[in-house]
């Protein structure tokens, strides 16, 4: 087994807890960081996830590239988030990849490398306090449980991020819809492309608003990854696309009825 780390979060938390000011005066305020201080706290943060998990083969840390494929989905993506990397972290991450094997694909964020590869090489755990890995199947340790996600809820985990949206990733999904109002909805219709369409559309929007949201919902998979391009597949439902019919149904996501953007 193989731990596979989304390390954006552990590097920015080390980073910025190493970071000090200097205030010169005269509107002079210098910032700076410890270097050793930075590493050596990244260094311990995934020596106690090791430790947690137990018997393991190797460590695996994805980082997200500097363009993201999303920004041209929707400009505005994670548009609130300009605020520039803590002082070291690239060279953190440089520090780290001498140690570490470490995987960035261009235009990807950290989770979508991570779901890549997981679900290209299924077995392994995936340590992430992001939210959104609960669409990738397999093992998941969020820092508190370790817990397994099967393919029926993690297809229905997107439906849910695409109506109920994400305000900390800067897309609005249903307006005064959130996962739990979500949820009741899709129980009631069935977790299905039509329920999705059908609640933007009362609410005003369109079946292409709803496609932008999923699409920026998605965390990608192999299947959702063209290798020879290097570049994502984006998600198109067909129109009867389904995970299940609602409450107790046990109907088993059908994931090929998606095709290639």
């Amino acid at each position: 087994m193989k731990i596979l780390i989304d390390a954006d979060y552990i590097v920015y938390k080390s980073c910025a807890a190493a970071e000090s000011e200097v205030d010169f005066g005269d509107d002079v305020i210098l910032v700076t960081s410890n270097f050793n201080d930075a590493y050596n706290a990244a260094k311990r943060e995934i020596a106690r996830i090791e430790k947690k998990l137990g018997d393991f083969s190797t460590t695996i840390l994805f980082f997200s590239d500097s363009t993201n494929f999303r920004k041209k989905i929707l400009p505005e993506y994670k548009g609130h988030r300009n605020r520039k990397k803590p002082c070291g972290y690239k060279r953190i991450i440089n520090a780290l990849g001498k140690e570490y094997k470490v995987i960035k694909k261009p235009s990807l964020e950290g989770d979508d490398a991570l779901g890549i590869y997981a679900t290209k090489f299924p077995g392994n755990i995936i340590v992430s306090p992001d939210k959104d890995m609960k669409q990738i199947p397999g093992q998941l340790y969020n820092f508190d449980d370790v817990f397994t996600i099967t393919p029926e809820e993690g297809a229905k985990w997107h439906l849910l991020q695409t109506m109920a949206g994400d305000n900390t990733d800067g897309y609005a999904g249903v307006p005064t819809i959130g996962v739990k109002r979500a949820e009741k909805i899709f129980e009631e219709k069935g977790y299905t492309w039509k329920a999705v369409v059908e609640t933007f559309e009362e609410k005003g929007m369109t079946e292409e608003d709803a496609l932008v949201n999923a699409r920026l919902a998605k965390i990608l998979t192999a299947d959702d990854y063209d290798f020879k391009k290097r570049e994502p597949k984006l998600w198109s439902p067909s129109s009867n696309y389904k995970v299940n019919d609602g409450t107790g149904s046990k109907n088993e996501t059908d994931s090929r009825q998606t095709k290639e953007g």
